[in-house]
């Protein structure tokens, strides 16, 4: 018998975690399933069917599905802290909770309607780029799209899937009303998706993060939407960037892992010269106490950043009424979080020395996870500079990482 499809083999929605302790609480119990996988789901280099029906069943997708639809909504630092649990048990299987749980956030710029229609229970996963790369011919009702996108995390698994696009018209791209192109992300089914086979990287290889080419679909106007202004939902979950918040749960569950395996290690070895325990070691122990440091930092950073924004998003404030200093509050810490977890990482990968290296040690398959999730648009200088710029009264490279849309 074959395997049931993992799009369709999600739980009732009356079976589905109905508050934040709920999906928290099942995010722990599925950490420890998902590590025993971790081979196999990097061999696969995909989420099996059954692993994403687990994923599924924690609550994962539904986290930001607002209360007055039956949701638990859950908060940005709430939203993290389940990533951040998963992530300790598989990163690619938590890098995939963290993209297909953005659906009720996209939802949020959509019309209501349209979400009863496009969104039928809470468990809807969507995968896909964002970024404009494709071209959005406007068309009468909607649009005709064409083009390749690459970083498809989780598509494999996907009940629908999001394009960023340029929209155009008679072929040439239309500006908005800062002069710019106009980007508009619009929403296919898999069906009307040719996945490509490309996604042979040196970590998150679990994460199914293929490319992905759409030529001439019709997608009707109802199916896109622009991070502009939300259509269906307020609060603090209904701004451009709520999906990007929870983000650093990748990389903090990964590097605590890491701290973990590593301690345990250090407290079973002995020097073979010296008969000298390791943990007795003044080098050992400043090294973990280090890792440790970074981690702390690190993360009280985070998730200080994230209640903090919550605070005032929820006062009835907008990110367009943050000071400057306000604005690039989340962003950094999130950057960070990504780079701490690549120097603890490291660092604790050199203290362990030549046991790090044979393919069986998960620490060789943690480095190349965070080395490869490093590359990421969010852990790149340009977020830095566009912190910088905006403090500054300049302009920053990347201003979508601020929340900024023109």
């Amino acid at each position: 018998m074959a395997e049931p499809d993992a799009r369709t083999a999600g739980p009732d929605a009356d079976d589905g975690p109905t508050t934040p302790a709920e999906v928290l609480a099942r995010a722990r119990a599925a950490a420890p399933l998902l590590r025993a996988r971790s081979e196999e789901i990097e061999r696969a280099r995909r989420l099996p069917a059954d692993v994403v029906r687990l994923l599924r069943s924690t609550g994962v997708f539904r986290m930001a599905v607002a209360a007055d639809r039956g949701g638990p909504e859950l908060t940005s630092a709430q939203q993290t802290e389940v990533i951040e649990v998963l992530s300790h048990g598989d990163p690619a299987a938590g890098w995939c909770a963290m993209i297909g749980m953005d659906t009720p956030l996209y939802a949020a710029f959509l019309p209501a309607e349209v979400v009863d229609d496009m969104f039928p229970h809470p468990d809807v996963i969507t995968a896909g780029l964002i970024l404009p790369t494709g071209r959005a011919e406007r068309v009468p009702g909607g649009y005709r799209l064409t083009g390749r996108w690459r970083f498809g995390s989780g598509i494999t698994h996907a009940d629908w899937v999001s394009a960023g696009s340029v929209v155009t018209s008679g072929g040439e791209p239309e500006t908005g009303p800062g002069g710019g192109p106009v980007w508009r992300v619009l929403l296919v089914r898999p069906d009307q998706v040719e996945t490509l086979d490309t996604w042979h990287t040196t970590g998150l290889r679990g994460s199914g993060s293929l490319d992905y080419a759409i030529t001439d679909v019709f997608v009707p106007e109802e199916h896109s939407f622009s991070f502009a202004a939300p259509l269906s939902r307020t609060g603090p979950l209904a701004t451009p960037d709520a999906f990007v918040r929870n983000m650093p749960g990748v990389p903090l569950g990964l590097a605590r892992a890491a701290l973990d395996h590593a301690r345990e290690q250090v407290t079973t070895r002995v020097d073979r010269l010296t008969g000298r325990r390791w943990a007795d070691d003044y080098r050992v122990q400043y090294a973990i106490g280090e890792a440790e440091l970074d981690f702390q930092a690190a993360r009280h950073a985070v998730y200080g950043s994230l209640d903090r924004q919550w605070e005032l998003l929820a006062s009835g404030r907008t990110l367009d009424d943050f000071t400057p200093d306000e604005r690039i509050s989340t962003a950094l810490p999130r950057l960070n979080a990504f780079r701490a977890a690549r120097r603890i990482v490291t660092g604790l990968y050199d203290l362990l020395g030549t046991s790090s290296i044979y393919e069986p040690s998960p620490l060789d398959r943690w480095l190349r996870d965070i080395t490869t999730m490093c590359q990421h648009v969010v852990a790149q200088d340009q977020v830095v500079q566009s912190a910088g710029a905006h403090v500054l009264g300049g302009t920053p490279r990347f201003p979508f990482a601020l929340g900024i849309v023109d």
